[in-house]
């Protein structure tokens, strides 16, 4: 089963433990978005990012979004719903 999380910059260590739980499981992350933060981000370093992004809702069977989240994970949500993908919300 492959999946993507999506939550808030605050959320990075909640969003790595459960990418870890499910990868232990078999499970595959379809991108992490956790391993490519910057401080010094261009606008195209963005850019790609949110390529990225975009790129792992497509590959993943499900989406987890953790809440609450910021502006960018409710972007992810409504990919997310537009993609018609199995999506769980976890309030954390």
């Amino acid at each position: 089963m492959k999946f993507y999380i999506g939550s808030s910059l605050k959320n990075v260590d909640i969003v790595n433990y459960y990418s870890r739980m499910l990868e232990e499981k078999g499970w595959e992350h379809t991108y992490n978005w956790t391993k490519n933060l910057s401080e010094n981000e261009t606008v195209n370093d963005l850019k790609q990012s949110s390529k990225l992004e975009l790129e792992g809702i497509i590959d993943s069977d499900i989406v987890i979004i953790l809440l609450p989240a910021g502006r960018g994970t409710h972007v992810e949500l409504g990919m997310s719903i537009a993609l018609n993908k199995k999506i769980f919300l976890i309030k954390i």
